[in-house]
């Protein structure tokens, strides 16, 4: 995927670490989807008290001296044509691939950054109890490809905050890439899911035999 090659090349670029996101607590683990499904911790949700100010984004990103906030890194990660940077980090030409719906983005504007697993989503499933400091680390994670992704704005406001029992992507060819993303991020911090969740995800891998899942899990 040019995508990987393109963000993991990025990421190689900034030097500077985040001071933000919490160092990984164990190495990076691989395993088939269905399997990995079985690792999340299935539990009820709430959304009591949710604010999405709870979640400070964007900061000032991987790299605070480039000028760009988290957003703007990430457009810069995940171009396939990089575009021309002016001050402030404003963005001009360049070309995105957003592979929800599977079609080519010529400006930076029509892009949104999606949260894998949504803001609401992981407060319901465990983020409500984290601290300040902790819920910007994820809000502004770069530290695995699958956590930020830059889409078409109509693909990203049409998912909201739900979960895939609820939204998946319109290309019906990445359903099992976007499963696997999704269990990744919430096995990657951690996060419960629901009965109802769970089920859809189940479903889904049973038609994903090759599909597998790659997670580093923060402290």
């Amino acid at each position: 995927m040019l995508t990987s090659v393109l963000r993991g090349l990025a990421a190689a670029s900034l030097a500077v670490l985040p001071l933000t996101i919490p160092a990984p607590a164990h190495a990076a683990e691989t395993l088939p989807l269905a399997e990995a499904v079985t690792r999340l911790p299935v539990d009820t949700e709430s959304r009591d008290g949710y604010n999405r100010d709870a979640f400070r984004h964007w900061n000032t990103g991987e790299n605070p001296s480039d000028g760009c906030n988290t957003r703007g890194e990430v457009l810069l990660a995940e171009a396939v044509e990089p575009p021309t940077v002016g001050p402030g980090c404003r963005l001009s030409g360049g070309r995105w691939w957003s592979y929800y719906d599977q079609v080519w983005v010529t400006s930076a504007s029509g892009l949104d950054i999606d949260h894998m697993v949504p803001l609401a989503e992981s407060w319901d499933s465990g983020a409500s109890v984290w601290t300040a400091q902790r819920r910007e680390a994820y809000a502004n994670d770069q530290g695995a490809e699958a956590s930020l992704v830059a889409v078409t704005a109509r693909s990203n406001r049409s998912k909201a905050d739900q979960d895939p029992a609820q939204w998946m992507p319109p290309a019906v060819e990445v359903h099992c890439r976007y499963v696997a993303e999704w269990v990744a991020t919430k096995l990657r911090w951690t996060l419960t899911a629901d009965e109802t969740e769970v089920a859809a995800l189940r479903e889904t891998a049973a038609g994903c035999p090759d599909q597998s899942v790659t997670y580093e899990p923060v402290a």
